[in-house]
């Protein structure tokens, strides 16, 4: 009976600590009304797409780090990334986190356990990009406007975003951006609409907005437009990584070349 009632006791315990846990998390998840549009984040909370890679550096040669990640191939990290921020150089053994948007671009790299101070910022972009796409000026919902320099890897993204649409922008620690998403569904309808009533620009790629019919496969996917027609287009290889994560029912807004085949696409990524 005492090993029973000793028994019960602890199972008691656990369960008291497993609740306290999930209400903490809870908590720590639900959005404080009045809040400023800007907020601090961990290094574990990124925006939807985006996802951590656990490796090891394996070799470092000319500026560049080799990380086996686990993938079929190694993730070469430009050692610039780092040195930057003033962080110390990455060596073999290192094990580190790898940050990758939903292009499978990489976005910030640290060593595990590393402390980082990523935020996110809520806002539309004020203006079209400077010459160069290399800084964006954001307007947040309460009319304040903040500049920042963009990231290489993510200065097509932000220039995809048209003038006036909700997005949510990723800054790292020097105050760059370093990645971007639409802020909700109907951010991604909107610029849709707004790509269309832009004049074409000689060389630039046709946008087709509409709802995905049919994931990807056999490197064609179907989206049904705005007219009600269901369209295959061809993906090419480089964006097939990304394209395979549209589902059937996905708003996005698929850029077409001159080739008429898919070389960019715009979506708000689901948690899947």
């Amino acid at each position: 009976m005492e090993v029973n009632a000793a028994y019960e006791k602890a199972n008691r315990v656990t369960g008291l600590k497993g609740l306290m846990v999930l209400a903490l998390c809870w908590v720590s998840c639900v959005p404080i009304p009045g809040a400023a549009a800007e907020l601090e984040l961990s290094h574990g909370q990124l925006l939807p797409g985006d996802r951590v890679l656990l490796g090891t550096v394996e070799e470092v040669r000319s500026d560049q780090a080799r990380v086996d990640t686990g993938e079929l191939q190694p993730r070469f990290i430009p050692m610039g990334v780092r040195q930057e921020k003033g962080l110390p150089a990455l060596k073999p053994g290192d094990q580190v986190e790898i940050t990758v948007n939903e292009q499978n671009l990489l976005v910030d790299v640290h060593k595990a356990g590393e402390s980082s101070h990523h935020r996110i910022v809520q806002g539309q972009l004020a203006g079209n990009l400077e010459t160069g796409h290399d800084k964006a000026v954001i307007r947040t919902a309460d009319g304040a406007e903040q500049s920042h320099f963009i990231r290489p890897v993510a200065r097509s993204k932000v220039a995809s975003v048209p003038v006036g649409v909700d997005a949510v922008f990723l800054i790292d620690e020097l105050d760059k951006i370093v990645d971007v998403t639409y802020g909700s569904l109907e951010a991604v309808h909107r610029a849709g609409e707004l790509w269309k009533k832009k004049t074409p620009l000689k060389g630039n790629m046709r946008r087709v907005a509409g709802v995905i019919q049919k994931p990807m496969d056999d490197h064609t996917i179907v989206i049904r437009t705005e007219d009600g027609h269901d369209q295959p287009y061809e993906v090419r290889p480089l964006i097939r990584p990304r394209v395979k994560t549209l589902s059937h029912g996905d708003a996005a807004v698929l850029l077409l070349d001159a080739e008429n085949q898919v070389a960019d696409v715009a979506f708000l990524p689901n948690d899947k």
